[in-house]
């Protein structure tokens, strides 16, 4: 992975942990003071809530990537390591989809003379879901790099020994 890639990316994490940092904070405050701005008729307090944890499971995907991009750079992240930032990132994307799939439900009732709104929106959540096989899938193809690494490094024991 070339040094400007690393440099973007890590510029990209951090913008958007800040921003979520910040507006969760904000969000924590509209909750803790009591002072909510609105006044219409969704529950705005679950939604609040449920947002809040959301950037959390976002957040902690942005800090599993870091660590894998500094694998990454070390050429460490074919190793059994690298397995525990990659189980993070998939169940940060499934909290996501939960929490989506939450949102769907609270929304559903406001949606009596419209269904397909809360179609689309379980569409959207099955679509999280799917992310998060994506990635467990290439998290089987970096189990199998790992075990292809490992039987080569016993391969070239045996062969220093021979030699």
């Amino acid at each position: 992975m070339g040094k400007l890639a690393v440099r973007a990316l890590r510029i990209v994490l951090v913008v958007v942990l800040a921003g979520t940092v910040f507006v969760q904070a904000l969000m924590v405050w509209v909750l803790v003071s009591g002072s909510d701005p609105e006044d219409g008729s969704l529950p705005l307090t679950p939604l609040r809530v449920i947002a809040i944890l959301g950037m959390l499971s976002g957040q902690v995907a942005l800090v599993s990537v870091w660590r894998l991009v500094t694998m990454v750079r070390r050429g460490t992240v074919f190793s059994h390591a690298a397995f525990r930032y990659v189980d993070a990132v998939i169940g940060a994307i499934v909290a996501a989809a939960l929490l989506w799939f939450a949102v769907t439900v609270l929304n559903a009732p406001g949606q009596r003379d419209d269904p397909g709104v809360t179609v689309i929106m379980g569409g959207i959540g099955l679509a999280i879901l799917g992310v998060a096989l994506i990635v467990y899938v290439l998290r089987m193809l970096l189990a199998q790099a790992v075990a292809r690494d490992v039987e080569a490094a016993q391969m070239q024991a045996e062969l220093d020994e021979v030699i």
